[in-house]
């Protein structure tokens, strides 16, 4: 097995494997390798038996990675867990170490804030997000803390109580993010380091318009803009942030679907280009990639178009971290697919390669 160089990159492919009520019949976390110079894609192995994997995080300065194990109950307890596994640099190979309980049922985020002392993690059936301390050798200690999201807002179906969606923490390192789709809120947490813990912040959150429904951010380079894409109303609503309360102040809502698409779509992922002139989100069920233009100034989109994902349903998507390439894993389709960005239009360009790889639903580039 070819080991990992300037020339190709390994990338970490999180699947849904079939248990509970998730459809799939993955095999667990895949390896792949992309070339950078061509963008093309080839499955290197699998690491089989981790139970949902369905997204994923690196370590920032050490070869560790950790997997949500997105399961109502898992090692004779209720709730999911997170998964810490060993990276082999060199052949892009994993090995379990240990994992934790979640504290809370269907985990579906997991983040590793920036001094890699801790992981965070968002659980989307029980509404919490918790934190987990990670020891010397990678792996996780129970959650030294826990916070349980109360409430609801106006869709009975979908926002009957709390889904907490991911938890992100700011660029800063000051602050975490944690979208709950279930409360049409961001809520913010300050990083307790010292401790561990996670006390609500003042201001508390911040709220989308109801029925939105958020699920994911990405931070502008800057770390004055937060972007929030709502998958249940299909927008993404544009917040200034302030690095240094916390707090957030709406500047924008706008629509990720064309004025012409009547269909059943929703939300799924979203980033900014590492320019910071572009964001990219990704519709299921029109099964594209919607493009922005990031304006100076205030950091507000204009629409620049969308591209179909070549696939179907493109939960998750990927810019790798020159900004040459955006890969979108098109989870109903069992595909990868690789596309090349124009870095001065924003637009993208099918390269012809793709990966077949079965129920692929979140994509991380090894550091």
């Amino acid at each position: 097995m070819n080991s990992q160089s300037a020339d190709s990159q390994f990338i970490y492919v999180g699947t849904f494997t079939g248990v509970d009520d998730h459809g799939g019949g993955a095999a667990g976390i895949y390896v792949c390798r992309m070339d950078m110079a061509t963008g093309a894609v080839e499955l290197v192995h699998s690491v089989p038996d981790v139970p949902n994997p369905s997204y994923l995080a690196l370590h920032p300065t050490r070869p560790f990675l950790y997997a949500v194990n997105a399961v109502p109950e898992i090692d004779g307890h209720d709730g999911g867990a997170v998964s810490a596994f060993a990276v082999d640099a060199e052949t892009g190979g994993l090995t379990f170490l240990n994992r934790q309980s979640s504290r809370g049922a269907g985990p579906c985020h997991v983040s590793v804030e920036q001094t890699g002392r801790y992981a965070i993690t968002a659980n989307y059936t029980g509404g919490s997000v918790a934190i987990l301390p990670i020891a010397a050798d990678g792996s996780l200690a129970p959650a030294s803390d826990w916070v349980q999201h109360e409430g609801s807002s106006v869709n009975p179906e979908r926002q009957g109580e709390p889904h907490a969606h991911s938890f992100t923490p700011d660029p800063a390192n000051r602050f975490a993010l944690a979208c709950d789709l279930g409360l049409d809120k961001v809520l913010v947490y300050q990083l307790g380091l010292e401790a561990g813990t996670l006390p609500p912040n003042e201001p508390a959150y911040a709220a989308v318009n109801p029925g939105g429904g958020p699920r994911h951010l990405d931070f502008h380079p800057n770390g004055e803009v937060v972007y929030v894409i709502n998958e249940i109303g299909n927008t993404i609503t544009v917040f200034g942030y302030d690095q240094t309360s916390g707090a957030l102040e709406e500047r924008q809502d706008i629509e990720t679907l064309p004025p012409d698409f009547t269909a059943r779509s929703h939300t799924a992922d979203i980033h900014v280009h590492p320019s910071g002139k572009f964001v990219y989100g990704s519709n299921r069920g029109h099964d594209s990639i919607a493009i922005y233009a990031i304006d100076g100034t205030d950091g507000t989109l204009s629409p620049i178009g969308h591209e179909s994902t070549r696939g179907e349903v493109p939960r998750n998507f990927v810019i790798d971290p020159t900004g040459a390439f955006l890969l979108a894993a098109n989870q109903d389709t069992d595909n990868i697919v690789t596309f090349r960005i124009d870095e001065e239009a924003g637009t993208l360009a099918p390269t012809g390669h793709e990966a077949a790889v079965p129920t692929p639903v979140c994509l991380k580039f090894a550091p």
